[in-house]
């Protein structure tokens, strides 16, 4: 089994740090466009084996795709994050150049890997690699709801001072202000949430989850990488162990809730083949019309996209 993750900045490091602690494959290849920085960030990870005992080989590339070469699961964490004065459109095609390379590139060397997209805006470069990648949407999809539920879930278990381990939860649409928290999903050892919290405390908390990435963003003065980087690794593990894990991924739609055309977020059963099933949830009125909303602001990203000239096969 054999895992690379590209780009190995905050996120990509961590992600690989963790699947490295998991031992979810023989060997992890972490790469990057900058000289001599994968290879330091490997080696530092390698480094650690000793001391937590494990047996992944960790390796890094200055981007050397050959290096790559028949990997199982590929994490794409490239992209820059967006600079002061920096419009969105700027930033999508920027991150849409650079998500196409490394789509094209990866698919050279490992035709039969799954894809799972980290680069921001999320929802729109993982329909930039699908467009690239021309392969089955099974293998091409996002990570968003992972990172957002798990925010949830911590603010939950914080207010209701429990154990986060006990807090299930589903959140649905995009990755951004416009993402759909389901309270009527979320349950706390299997007792609804609704029961255990006040609606005012609850729809503050759905509010700073929608905000999660930029509350972080404005403390640290850069976006989060723990958080993404370990929810990526959970998509990882979930695929290699062909666990059937009930996720809610960033997927490709095609009549789902109504939707088509659309990468959005979902839940999703996540194993060995990439997304196996998505689940279709029955959606009261308020529900669906939140997720309409999302889809919307989704789609016109989508087609700031589709109508630049960024060279993406349509």
């Amino acid at each position: 089994m054999k895992i690379t993750v590209v780009g190995a900045g905050n996120v990509g490091a961590t992600c690989a740090d963790v699947i490295a602690h998991k031992e979810l494959a023989n060997e992890v290849i972490l790469l990057d466009i900058k000289e001599n920085y994968a290879e330091g960030k490997a080696l530092d990870i390698w480094q650690t084996a000793p001391i937590n005992l494990y047996d992944t080989r960790v390796k890094g590339s200055t981007n050397d795709y050959s290096k790559t070469a028949n990997s199982d699961v590929v994490v794409i964490t490239s992209g820059l994050p967006r600079k002061p004065g920096m419009s969105r459109d700027d930033l999508i095609s920027t991150n849409a150049g650079i998500v196409k390379t490394v789509t094209e590139n990866i698919l050279k060397h490992s035709p039969k890997a799954i894809i799972i997209i980290v680069s921001n805006p999320l929802d729109v470069m993982t329909y930039c690699a699908y467009l690239t990648s021309k392969i089955d949407s099974k293998r091409v999809f996002g990570m968003a709801g992972i990172l957002d539920t798990a925010r949830y879930r911590a603010f939950l278990a914080d207010e209701l001072n429990c154990s986060p381990k006990d807090i299930q939860a589903v959140l649905m649409g995009g990755h951004g202000d416009t993402m759909v928290p389901l309270p009527r999903y979320t349950t706390v050892a299997g007792i609804p949430v609704t029961e255990l919290i006040s609606k005012e405390k609850l729809d503050a908390i759905i509010d700073r989850t929608k905000k999660g990435g930029g509350e972080i963003v404005n403390l640290l003065g850069t976006s989060a990488w723990y958080a993404p980087g370990a929810a990526a690794a959970q998509m990882v593990e979930a695929i290699v162990r062909d666990q059937k894990r009930i996720f809610p991924v960033c997927a490709w739609l095609t009549g789902e809730y109504g939707l088509k055309d659309i990468y959005l977020g979902v839940p999703v059963v996540l194993g060995k083949a990439g997304i196996e099933k998505i689940i279709e949830l029955k959606l009261n009125d308020e529900e669906k019309k939140l997720l309409a909303d999302s889809a919307k602001a989704v789609k016109e990203v989508m087609d700031v996209l589709d109508k630049m000239n960024t060279s993406v096969p349509h």
